[in-house]
């Protein structure tokens, strides 16, 4: 049920929609957000599921999750990052699974396999032309450099 670190987490955010979301990224259900925040259980399910809306100026809602110590990633001493469960949840990772992770523009990307599969295949789809296959490209090649090998093997008789 409500937390002490709900109403800290909660106490300061402009809208009801930021609550929700702040309440969700610490991973408590729909149902708890609703009695915690005296609302109806699907004003907490529309904004869940709908697109996000885009901050208008001044702080973003998306800051409100990191407000308490419960919902912050951390570095520990050895170097490892540990992300908060909601977060881990909202990404669809497994607890143990190895995630993708690096630097762009001074923070980091992180994310599971499957979603940096998708990132590097959009990526590739996004330099190689329609219709190429790089797959054929390099058989082609690799055909041409080993009848070029079988041709000098017959001229010299290695």
């Amino acid at each position: 049920m409500a937390h002490a670190a709900w109403h800290r987490a909660t106490k300061d955010l402009p809208t009801t929609a930021a609550k929700i979301r702040a309440l969700a990224a610490m991973g408590a259900a729909r149902a708890d957000i609703a009695r915690f925040l005296d609302i109806r259980y699907q004003q907490v399910r529309n904004v869940l599921t709908r697109d996000r809306p885009k901050p208008l100026g001044g702080m973003a809602e998306t800051a409100a999750p990191f407000e308490t110590d419960e919902a912050k990633p951390r570095v520990m001493p050895d170097g490892s990052v540990v992300i908060p469960a909601a977060l881990a949840k909202q990404l669809g990772a497994e607890p143990g699974e190895t995630l993708g992770a690096f630097e762009q523009d001074g923070g980091i990307w992180i994310a599971t396999r499957k979603a940096s599969r998708r990132r590097a295949q959009a990526f590739v789809s996004s330099v190689v032309p329609e219709g190429v296959s790089l797959v054929e490209d390099l058989l082609a090649q690799r055909r041409r450099e080993v009848e070029e090998e079988e041709r000098q093997i017959r001229e010299n008789g290695w």
